[in-house]
């Protein structure tokens, strides 16, 4: 397994050694894209049927990384993959300016950008008929096997880079969809009238919270010093100062265990709000879960995850804690605590 490693290694090596040999940067600082892969494709299928042909079609610049390669004699066909999707790139010998034998150091993983006009081919896939091309980084390491791909859970958590390339259909939407709902969150609290704030991250008392902290020293101050398990303390103080309504939503850690459900470090949303008590705050809640995801998830506030379905539809069952957990679980009362 080493040696096919290697060898694949310095294949790419050698490639990379031809493209500088022949003038060429195989990694440019810079290559100006016209439009990416979803946006060019959703262009030509708005304006295919323009007669004359619509001059929007010629001349677009697109950029990816190479997920598939087809060489037939005097052609080629690339997959191309950008953030946003992947668009078909067909390479002609008779149509490139840049030559048709930098085809042949290309690998699977290097990035491309192609200069072209847009077309359907005879098989109606939307494609980017080249006529430049611009290697924009090659790749030195090979991809994750196409059909096994990436399944190794401690290499997909330790290495997310990797596991973007390798399950990018099944990740990214969840980068995406986490950036939207923390968006959604500071929108809906900022229309409220809440002033999103910074605290301290590095704190002389570890506070806020019942967990272990991660301990540090300050060189300069000479002073032991922790990493914030909870935003709480200093957001109180805040509204002390005369703030009326407060949030943050940032890093806190906590030196315990790792699972399914705990991570050492993860983002956490506090919010404080002057002369207001916790039915004001259920009420907030309320209103912020089942708000949030009509616009920023899905159109509505139902929810699946695996194989259940969660409406977020207000109203919210209101529940007595003490009444339920003596009604629904160990037949204790709180209150004699």
């Amino acid at each position: 397994m080493a040696d096919r490693e290697d060898t694949l290694l310095e294949n790419r090596a050698a490639k990379l050694e031809r493209i500088r040999a022949n003038g060429l940067d195989a990694y440019p600082a810079r290559f100006h894209r016209s439009h990416d892969a979803a946006a060019a494709t959703a262009l030509f299928e708005e304006l295919e049927e323009s007669d004359p042909p619509d001059p929007k079609l010629q001349d677009l610049s697109l950029a990816g990384r190479i997920t598939s390669m087809r060489t037939m004699g005097k052609a080629a066909f690339l997959d191309l993959r950008d953030s946003s999707g992947t668009i078909q790139a067909l390479l002609r010998q008779n149509n490139l300016d840049t030559g048709f034998e930098l085809i042949k150091d290309l690998d699977i993983g290097d990035h491309l950008g192609v200069r072209g006009n847009l077309i359907r081919t005879r098989t109606g896939q939307v494609t980017i008929d080249a006529f430049k091309l611009t290697v924009t980084a090659k790749g030195m390491r090979p991809l994750p096997e196409k059909w096994h791909g990436l399944r190794d859970v401690e290499t997909r958590y330790r290495q997310r880079y990797l596991d973007l390339i390798a399950n990018q259909d099944e990740i990214m939407p969840i980068f995406v969809q986490r950036s939207k709902v923390i968006r959604g969150i500071r929108r809906f609290l900022d229309d409220r009238g809440f002033l999103e704030v910074d605290t301290p991250i590095l704190v002389p008392v570890a506070a806020g919270a019942h967990a272990k902290p991660f301990v540090t020293h300050h060189n300069a101050l000479d002073e032991q010093l922790y990493l914030r398990i909870a935003t709480e303390l200093y957001l109180k103080r805040l509204i002390i100062g005369g703030f009326d309504k407060v949030y943050e939503i940032g890093r806190v850690f906590r030196n315990e265990g790792i699972d399914q459900d705990h991570n050492p470090e993860f983002t956490l949303l506090e919010s404080y709000e002057a002369y207001a008590d916790y039915y004001d705050v259920m009420d907030m809640v309320e209103q912020m879960i089942s708000t949030i995801p009509k616009p920023e998830v899905n159109g509505s506030t139902k929810v699946t995850i695996g194989d259940q379905t969660i409406d977020f539809a207000p109203p919210w069952q209101r529940l007595n804690p003490y009444e339920k957990n003596k009604e629904r679980r160990s037949g204790i009362d709180l209150k004699d605590f």
